[in-house]
């Protein structure tokens, strides 16, 4: 049975807050899970300390038993210091698209064509 360490959702419509759940991967987001390990509300400020409540006891077991975190579950984690996450590498994304790209050449071949002004 993979475990999972993630948030579902609760709370009602246009007010969310996430428990933060071990469940089996298979059950859906918002339903059946292992035990509840804390909670979310994204509603408050930042520097609200009920915004983010762990129970980092449990979570270190369920993470020693084989638990895997969501990539925002990480991210809490890794902002407690129980787990380091992982650096992410994406070199597609810095890639300009082919219009943009082409407009670029455009634009430093008309720079580079057009003769430079005399200061005065």
């Amino acid at each position: 049975m993979p475990v999972v360490i993630r948030m579902a959702r609760a709370g009602t419509k246009k007010r969310p807050i996430y428990h933060i759940v071990a469940a089996d991967s298979r059950s859906p987001r918002d339903g059946r899970f292992i035990e509840r390990l804390g909670f979310f509300n994204p509603l408050l400020p930042k520097d609200n300390q009920e915004r983010l409540k762990l129970d980092l006891d449990k979570i270190k077991e369920w993470i020693k038993k084989g638990a895997q975190p969501s990539d925002r579950v990480m991210r809490f984690l890794d902002g407690a210091g129980v787990m380091k996450r992982p650096a992410r590498s994406n070199p597609e994304k810095a890639v300009p698209r082919k219009e943009r790209k082409a407009r670029a050449e455009e634009a430093a071949k008309a720079a580079s064509a057009a003769p430079a002004a005399p200061v005065s």
